[in-house]
């Protein structure tokens, strides 16, 4: 039997190893409480707004924070508040860069194409008025230093060349409908032989809006596309060209006044067949033609698989199947809607 000295040490100590006891348990409830917190998602989190991942090798640091590389990834001392956070991205203040939609801008326009054009002129410190989507005399003013600086033609209106030089002009092939080359021997409804890049029936394109109505022959500038439409609103064939490089090309509805078996090009270095003039301008005569001829070793220009793209001065040239249906198609009066 312990003396009571003896017994008392005894009960001391026994309260001792008691208290340390308890006290791990506790640390270990909260250590183990902190972890399954810091592993469990927000509840009105998403997919995207993950930032650390499962295998802390692979946590993204926050830029321009130095990040303590002791430090736990999910505990409440591993990473600044802002590492919730996405780090990935654009800056949503950037300038995003933009394109026109109308083919044509000058005196009288307004709208976010004129927007888009005042904020490309002032990107290129040409312009330092207000973006006031307005096409004043101050924009025409910067469009005219644009276009003599760059050695454009210089008229104060924006076309596709002057739109090119700065970046707005759409992406033209996107624009372009390639159907698939006919089989051999496919014609049109009229019984005209059909070239590669032609169709005719339910897989013609549909025409485009505002195009006109009757017998007609309808151009769509960006799409690079023509449709020969009959007196009761049939198409009869649709077909590819390659138009004008410059903004020559004057919207609207015009008439077929002259028509030529061959003609020259305005420099004289071509043959142009089967010519069908539907525009005057101040340097010549524009219309549709046959894919052009070298004078000086009688071959083409171009092929037909280059058809969809602008290539011309100022015509639009055809594959020899559907100059030879157009010839026939469009005498003199018949209307041409330019889109």
């Amino acid at each position: 039997m312990l003396a009571p000295r003896h017994r008392s040490a005894v009960i001391v100590s026994i309260v001792v190893i008691a208290a340390i006891c308890l006290a791990i348990g506790v640390v270990s409830s909260r250590s183990g409480g902190s972890s399954a917190s810091s592993e469990a998602a927000p509840a009105n989190a998403s997919a995207s707004d993950e930032t650390v991942a499962s295998d802390p090798v692979d946590t993204l640091p926050i830029i321009g924070r130095p990040v303590d590389s002791s430090a736990v990834p999910g505990s409440d001392s591993s990473l600044p508040e802002a590492a919730a956070e996405d780090v990935v991205g654009a800056d949503p203040a950037a300038t995003e860069e933009c394109t026109i939609t109308e083919l044509s801008l000058g005196g009288g326009s307004s709208g976010p194409d004129v927007v888009c054009l005042q904020e490309a002129l002032r990107e290129a410190g040409l312009y330092s008025g207000n973006i006031s989507g307005v096409y004043d005399n101050a924009t025409a003013a910067s469009v005219e230093k644009l276009q003599t600086e760059r050695d454009l033609f210089v008229d104060g209106k924006v076309g596709r060349e002057t739109a090119l030089s700065l970046g707005i002009w759409p992406d033209e092939q996107s624009m372009i409908v390639r159907t698939p080359p006919p089989p051999p021997g496919a014609v049109d409804i009229y019984g005209y032989p059909l070239s590669s890049v032609s169709t005719s029936g339910p897989d013609t394109p549909p025409l485009p809006i505002n195009s006109g109505s009757g017998r007609r022959v309808v151009y769509d500038r960006m799409g690079q596309r023509v449709w020969a439409i009959d007196e009761n609103d049939v198409v009869i064939r649709s077909w590819l060209v390659s138009g004008s490089k410059y903004d020559n090309e004057t919207p609207g509805t015009h008439v077929v006044y002259s028509r030529s078996d061959v003609s020259t090009a305005w420099n004289g270095k071509a043959f142009l067949p089967q010519m069908i003039r539907w525009l005057k301008t101040d340097i010549g005569n524009i219309g549709f033609h046959a894919i052009p001829i070298r004078r000086s070793d009688n071959q083409p220009y171009q092929t037909e698989a280059e058809l969809g793209q602008r290539l011309s001065g100022g015509c639009q040239r055809q594959a020899n199947a559907d100059a030879d249906f157009l010839w026939d198609f469009a005498q003199v009066g018949t209307k041409v809607v330019v889109i």
